[in-house]
């Protein structure tokens, strides 16, 4: 009886250190799990702090493939090594661009010394450079003569009326209304500094002055922003991510802006950026919308999209999942986003990421050839189902056939795209798709360069003033519009411009417009 409880006994100790075995080693799996996250959390930190911020992947795996429109493919090669010899073009030397005829010249004539008397010219030697004038402050003194009428009284002081100014009873043109308005959302010049560089130039003029004419200029602007928003959301292919912004005012103190005693106040450097803006890029028409929303939530894009009816290219943000009840959006994804997780997993998975972004960049090559053969859309989805559908169906087997840990940076990102694969291959059968949604991602730039420097927005009326200024200075960008003649000759305009007409006033349509006149002169001028 002895050697039996003393068997049960020894048997209860080995059942408890087993136990705790198990719990330990469990224990340290979990350990080396958040290790491995960890370190390569400080890897990921190291390259964006010290390294380069490019995604650029280079590989020699399919270098000999040609071009989708370059003829018949070459006979395959023998399995023997074949050494090719390479004939690069020689580079060209830079030529020094000719300065544009529209810009002013001043003409200096140097004559030879000595006496000239008696010498026949018999020709000029002429050179140009360039140099640049300090833009100058103009004031401008508008009279307008009182009369009175001598023989009838009655009719008092007879005086022409004053013109309609864009800001009402301000001292600001249009003209330098369009520069203070360019140069904080084109230059990025906040407008602290403008006020320095205004003083320096003998004019001094406060830093809540131009705050209001900023403010004055987007309510004007208004009537565009709407109707640029009318149609960018009936084009029929949108576009759509979005970026934060830092927003001074207390959401929790109605607009007014928080007390400053001990405490920061939210959207500070040092707290969670508390405003959205909210980017829809309209891709056929080239239109840039921006709406500035004090939350990320799906209410935003929600609102904004009801009854569009088209296509709508985003990223894996899950908020764009449930934006559409009644089903009337075609969804899209971007495979520049799978991509970048993809090469976010090089230092884990080398082997399996190298593969993965050699199978992209077939993908990225075939639109390379098409965007340089300015294929149709019907051309386009033509080509992409017979060269990208065979590759994407190869890399979607790959990927189900090669798991890896959930956990993982190359588990997330095969997670990442095999979630999203129907909205990722949509673009093959679709021709007016893009392969990502690069194009609208480009419209941020500005934006997250701007709050580098202005850092913040005072509140979130003036943070939406900023983004109706950001979508209409955006489609200026796009269509090769200079953005501070345009808004000169807008804010001229528009205090008696008809309301009807405003969409005449829009960057495309204010081009076209413009361009029809300049030819109609050199016609004329020709007759």
């Amino acid at each position: 009886p002895a050697l039996a409880s003393w068997l049960r006994e020894a048997a209860v100790r080995v059942a408890t250190a087993e136990e705790k075995t198990r719990v330990l080693e469990a224990d340290r799996a979990r350990d080396r799990e958040l290790i491995a996250h960890l370190e390569r959390q400080l890897a990921e930190f190291k390259r964006l702090v010290f390294g380069t911020k490019s995604e650029r992947f280079v590989s020699d795996a399919n270098d000999d493939q040609l071009p989708l429109f370059a003829g018949a493919p070459l006979e395959e090669a023998p399995e023997e090594r074949v050494v090719q010899t390479v004939v690069r073009k020689k580079k060209k030397k830079p030529v020094r661009q000719a300065l544009s005829a529209s810009l002013p010249r001043e003409i200096v004539v140097i004559e030879p010394e000595g006496d000239l008397t008696g010498l026949r010219r018999i020709g000029e030697e002429v050179s140009e450079s360039l140099d640049y004038v300090p833009g100058q402050f103009l004031v401008r003194r508008t009279i307008r003569p009182k009369y009175v009428d001598p023989s009838d009284e009655s009719r008092g002081v007879i005086v022409a009326p004053m013109p309609a100014r864009a800001v009402d009873k301000g001292i600001a043109e249009p003209g330098l209304l369009a520069h203070v308005v360019a140069e904080k959302y084109l230059d990025h010049l906040p407008i602290y500094r403008q006020v320095a560089r205004f003083r320096r130039e003998g004019v001094v003029i406060a830093e809540s002055t131009l705050g209001d004419w900023i403010a004055a200029v987007a309510t004007r602007l208004l009537p565009l922003y709407e109707q640029l928003a009318h149609r960018a959301r009936a084009s029929g292919y949108l576009q759509a991510d979005e970026t934060s912004i830092r927003v001074l005012t207390d959401p929790t103190n109605e607009g007014k802006k928080p007390k400053r005693k001990h405490r920061k106040p939210p959207g500070t450097a040092s707290g969670a950026p508390r405003g959205w803006y909210w980017f829809y890029f309209a891709v056929e028409p080239g239109l840039v919308l921006v709406e500035y929303l004090p939350s990320r939530g799906r209410e935003g894009p929600r609102k904004w999209l009801q009854g569009y009816k088209g296509l709508l290219q985003t990223d894996g943000y899950a908020a764009y999942d449930e934006i559409d009840p009644g089903k009337t959006m075609i969804r899209a994804a971007c495979w520049a986003h799978a991509r970048r997780k993809f090469f976010e997993s090089l230092g884990s998975a080398p082997k399996k990421a190298e593969y993965a972004l050699i199978e992209i960049k077939e993908l990225y090559r075939i639109e390379a050839d098409l965007r340089e053969a300015g294929a149709s859309p019907a051309e386009r989805a033509r080509v992409r189902t017979e060269f990208a559908g065979p590759i994407l169906k190869r890399f979607r087997a790959w990927l189900v056939d090669n798991p890896s840990l959930p956990k993982t940076p190359f588990g997330q990102a095969a997670h990442y795209a095999l979630a999203r694969w129907e909205y990722l291959t949509r673009y093959v059968a679709e021709g007016r798709l893009e392969i990502d949604s690069n194009l609208v991602e480009n419209q941020i730039r500005p934006v997250a360069v701007g709050r580098r420097n202005y850092l913040f927005a005072g509140s979130d009326d003036a943070a939406q003033r900023a983004a109706v200024i950001y979508s209409l200075l955006g489609t200026c960008k796009r269509h090769d519009v200079n953005p501070w003649e345009w808004l000169k000759d807008v804010l001229t305009r528009l205090p008696t411009h008809p309301a009807d007409r405003v969409d005449e006033l829009l960057p495309p349509q204010w081009k076209a417009a413009r361009e029809a006149e300049q030819t109609a002169e050199a016609v004329s001028d020709a007759a």
